[in-house]
């Protein structure tokens, strides 16, 4: 069977045409390939940056032409021999591949809204349902920290006494820390400030690896905790975090490490 000279023509631009799409451009005998502009423009709108276009696709094509002149140049230069360069492309390499990996254990073992739900209620638990705005006095020894204490029941004024706290960013504002709740601090700190009512001083002095403080709470209110739904995305992402720590805690256990 022979094809005459119009329908031969046809025939082989019915070919050519698939394949010539499948290019954007080709430089110097490289192709840049259709794909490559679809994954920017996919990473582009999916970060919001802006819409696909016909304008946008363009753009992108140039700057694709632009890498790939430089990449060739790079590569007749020597560049992709240079041990530094070697170094930095495996570090990427790893990156990339342990990006894909992180991802598809994310997407297999999500985070339900029971395990955000129990995190959120710990960490209520542990914040408390009070605000404390609390001063505090940092002496080096016991016994200064317990002069402290004297005078301040000799009627002596926290806030004075407070200039000589070892504590200089707080010293100056009458050994002022605003409010918090009693998880901000060392457990053996808060301990002791919730056991005071407004007004109250320690009457011994406590003891951290920081030093001996007097401490006095000048007022309490009901904390202001975030709602659930205020924080679920932080709250998620956390877990998220801990989950990925764990996994590779127990693929290092796994490994022979020597």
């Amino acid at each position: 069977m022979t094809f005459k000279p119009a329908k031969l023509l046809i025939a082989l631009l019915v070919v050519a045409v698939p394949a010539f799409a499948q290019n954007v451009a080709v430089v110097n005998g490289k192709a840049i390939p259709t794909s490559r502009v679809d994954a920017v423009v996919k990473q582009v709108v999916a970060q919001g940056q802006q819409p696909d276009s016909p304008q946008l696709r363009e753009l992108i094509k140039k700057d694709l032409i632009g890498r790939e002149v430089m990449m060739q140049e790079a590569e007749k230069q020597g560049f992709g021999k240079n041990a530094d360069v070697k170094a930095a492309l495996e570090n990427a390499r790893q990156a990339i591949i342990i990006n894909a990996l992180v991802a598809d254990y994310v997407k297999k073992n999500p985070v339900s809204d029971a395990d955000i739900k129990a995190e959120y209620d710990r960490f209520v638990a542990q914040a408390g349902d009070k605000e404390y705005h609390v001063r505090h006095i940092l002496l080096a020894t016991e016994a200064e920290a317990n002069d402290v204490i004297a005078k301040i029941k000799g009627g002596a004024k926290f806030e004075d006494l407070a200039k000589q706290s070892k504590d200089t960013g707080s010293a100056a504002n009458g050994g002022d820390l605003d409010w918090a709740s009693p998880s901000s601090f060392p457990p053996v700190f808060s301990q002791a400030f919730v056991a005071l009512q407004k007004g109250q001083v320690t009457e011994k002095p406590v003891q951290t690896p920081n030093g001996f403080h007097v401490i006095k709470v000048d007022d309490i209110r009901q904390a202001k905790l975030p709602t659930l739904e205020e924080v679920k995305p932080q709250v998620a992402e956390a877990l998220t975090q801990k989950k990925l720590q764990a996994y590779q805690e127990e693929l290092v256990k796994k490994a022979k490490v020597q």
